[in-house]
């Protein structure tokens, strides 16, 4: 569901109200650090009235010692580097006294200028050097050492910087901060100040960190008339751009029309009127759902189209191995693995070795991994190639431990080519493989599911794993579910629960709420909530009715008690009855961000008590950040290659370069204190950002406070996230309505239309 409240998270910055800021000025006697891409600097300063040099760290697309700098900021006192002025905005302008321009012409800024150079330039013009450089260019080869080439040189750098200047100048005085003003000049270059006065709607599309709010304001600030065309227009393709963000590929027309008044604070004609004009452009289609118009994004309209295209091309052909007869090929691999196959088993393994594309799907227990190992090793066996997928990193991992098999992320499947912004694995490079198998497969969007689809061969078969239950894609689409509830394509679906995996309440209660019933636990709930007899999915032939007390229910009456009684849970009485590891093994997963039980108030709460502060930390976007801290990447960030979801850990700060470093799986990744806004702390996480995860135990807070979010497909991917335990803490009412499902909203997607139309 779209809440008013979500249309912007990453506005939070621009929605705090003013602070009283400090000033700073004088002359940059050392550039300490300079970082070229991001623009984080550290310069050392000689401030006016102040004896000593003092440390500046702020943000500036170039900057150079002798120049003079103008900030506003706030004063920090830091641990280990002692008094610091730690700018918001940083505004620098070429020096003027004959030592400074000339310390400034040795330092770099401009190419063909050296410290023996500059100091011949400055000898013959003084004072007036600029002014020459400016004016008088020709009048450089005056100075011994200086011919047209070398002059030519010295005058494009001079230019280049006064073009950064003149950009920066103009963000400032349209309220934008040196940080964001960065990120806008390495985006556009010279073009900047072009693109904001013509389309200032650009930088929400463009520019990370940059939402259709703070657009919006810098638009008004240029002039941009509230009921102007152009606004109207751009608000109604954020809006689009916000429904993808819930993960619909597209909205009803009048749906559509009330999300952008919301946003644009317009009458209701004015913004069906934008949208007739949108429908004109080359952004915006209109199609129908179930006999209902809607309106699309025009590339999410084309991937799904695609998609259905070439998921059924794939379905009529023939796999790229000789036919295998399944009642030889299933005795084989009985014998080699020591496993016996329930009939099941039996009749998915049958369909996955005839068909070019399936789906494999399945609840917890019922054998969905015994029969992908199953298939791989006959396979193997006869030389097919195969390679394995899942869209997270720790789904990767638990796929190549359970097959014994290498499987990667899909993004470094496709191999991710930051320059370009895609893959570079697509029809013109495919991937080299006879099967590619996917698994946790519900979490693959329409975006990823096209490029997926492209780099996967035509010969070549594809195979997807996943729980068809549980919660879709983050991002626009829910593409397993289409596939499955089209019936147009194979689906081998497993529905027996093996007799090991029936001894944990964790699997008995997850096809509980699967069926919608209230989940039993142990210590026994309150008697408010009645038993049901109602039974789980069918068990196999002897197993055993007794579960194992991996699951437990502590119900609370108030959300204020439900955190006292959870944060003692995770630091108390898990680590002293089970062992477990509150920073390693135990993971927090609530339904919503807001809240006394949401994410942002439990990481505030947790990060307290499990990793209180130490010696060295850093604070930045509303954040502590400090060695020990457990963090999540919440962007795909092709340039450092990680991805929303991952989860790594702060190992420490490297204050020379002022970053945060972050293991990811072992593997080190720098964010520099400026761009910190995409991590967070993950002490506490979403159940959507859980996704493709498992966990030794997890803790679920389900209160009242949840209600907007509560859905049975929620509650039951958060427990099927717990490999050993199980905690829930919550009010009776809470779980049963998310265990009624009364609260699952509706995708709206055409994928699954357009395979039932052309299928």
């Amino acid at each position: 569901m779209i809440r008013p409240g979500d249309l912007e998270p990453q506005a939070r910055e621009a929605s705090r109200g003013p602070e009283p800021r400090d000033t700073l000025a004088g002359t940059v006697e050392r550039v300490t650090f300079h970082n070229a891409e991001t623009g984080f600097c550290v310069l050392k300063v000689q401030a006016a009235g102040r004896r000593d040099l003092v440390p500046v760290v702020g943000h500036a697309p170039a900057i150079a010692a002798g120049e003079w700098i103008a900030a506003s900021g706030r004063w920090t006192s830091d641990r280990q580097h002692g008094l610091q002025f730690r700018a918001e905005t940083l505004r620098v302008t070429p020096p003027t006294g004959r030592e400074g321009i000339e310390r400034y012409l040795a330092s770099g800024p401009m190419r063909g200028i050296g410290a023996a150079m500059a100091r011949r330039i400055v000898a013959r013009f003084g004072a007036d050097t600029f002014a020459v450089i400016e004016a008088e260019p020709g009048r450089l080869t005056e100075v011994e050492g200086i011919g047209p080439k070398r002059a030519a040189r010295i005058l494009r750098g001079w230019a280049e910087q006064r073009l950064v200047r003149e950009i920066m100048v103009f963000l400032h005085a349209h309220g934008v901060g040196t940080a964001r003003a960065v990120r806008i000049f390495r985006t556009y270059g010279r073009e900047a100040i072009a693109v904001m006065t013509q389309d200032p709607y650009r930088l929400a599309r463009d520019v990370r960190g940059i939402g259709f709010r703070t657009a919006d304001a810098i638009a008004m600030r240029l002039g941009m008339a509230r009921e102007a065309p152009q606004r109207l227009r751009a608000g109604v393709t954020f809006a689009l751009q916000t429904a993808t963000d819930e993960g619909h590929c597209a909205l009803p027309t009048e749906r559509l029309v009330a999300l952008a008044q919301r946003l644009l604070e317009v009458e209701p004609d004015l913004i069906r009127l934008a949208i007739a004009l949108e429908l004109r452009g080359a952004d915006v289609v209109a199609d129908t759902i179930d006999g209902e118009t809607c309106l699309f994004l025009k590339g999410l309209h084309g991937a799904e189209r695609t998609i259905a295209e070439r998921l059924l091309a794939r379905r009529d052909g023939a796999p790229p191995w000789p036919a295998i007869d399944p009642a030889r090929a299933i005795p084989w691999v009985e014998a080699r693995t020591g496993r016996t196959l329930s009939p099941s088993q039996g009749a998915a393994l049958a369909t996955l070795l005839a068909a070019r594309l399936c789906v494999l799907t399945g609840g917890p227990g019922v054998g969905k991994t015994s029969t992908l190992d199953s298939l791989l090793r006959i396979l193997v066996a006869k030389g097919v190639r195969v390679l394995l997928a899942a869209p997270t990193g720790r789904a990767a991992k638990r796929m190549t431990e359970q097959t014994g098999l290498p499987a990667r992320t899909l993004h470094r499947l496709l191999e991710v080519d930051p320059a370009r912004g895609g893959f570079a694995r697509d029809a013109d490079n495919p991937l080299a493989c006879d099967l590619l198998v996917v698994d946790e497969a519900s979490m693959i969007d329409v975006p990823l599911m096209n490029a997926l689809l492209k780099a996967v061969p035509e010969r070549a078969a594809l195979l997807l794993v996943g729980d068809v239950d549980q919660l879709p894609s983050v991002g626009p689409g829910q593409v397993l579910a289409d596939l499955i509830a089209s019936e147009r394509v194979p689906v081998a679906r497993l529905t027996e629960v093996f007799r090991q995996a029936a001894a944990s309440r964790i699997v008995v209660n997850a096809h509980r709420i699967n069926r919608g019933l209230m989940p039993e636990a142990l210590p026994p709930v309150p008697e408010a909530v009645p038993p049901v007899p109602e039974a789980v999915p069918p068990l196999r032939e002897g197993a055993s009715a007794h579960a194992a007390a991996d699951f437990y229910w502590i119900a609370v009456d108030d959300p204020e008690i439900g955190l006292a009684r959870l944060i003692e849970v995770v630091t108390r009485r898990i680590p002293a009855r089970f062992g477990l590891d509150p920073l390693r093994d135990v993971q927090v997963l609530t339904p919503m961000l807001r809240g006394v039980l949401g994410s942002r108030n439990l990481n505030h709460e947790l990060q307290r008590v499990l990793n209180p502060p130490p010696e060295t930390a850093v604070e930045r976007f509303g954040w502590r950040f400090s060695p020990g801290d457990r963090v999540m990447e919440t962007q795909n960030d092709y340039d450092r290659d990680v991805f929303n979801g991952d989860l790594g850990r702060v190992v420490r700060l490297d204050a020379e370069d002022q970053a945060v470093i972050v293991s990811f799986e072992g593997r080190e990744v720098a964010y520099p204190y400026g761009e910190l806004d995409t991590l967070v702390p993950a002490f506490a996480t979403t159940i959507h950002k859980s996704q493709g995860s498992e966990y030794p135990a997890v803790v679920i807070p389900i209160v009242n406070q949840h209600f907007t979010m509560l859905a049975r497909n929620l509650l039951y991917t958060a427990v099927t996230r717990g490999r050993q335990l199980v905690v829930l803490v919550g009010q009776p009412r809470a779980i049963r309505t998310a265990v009624s499902g009364s609260r699952q909203d509706r995708r709206w997607t055409r994928l699954g239309q357009w395979l039932r139309e052309r299928g």
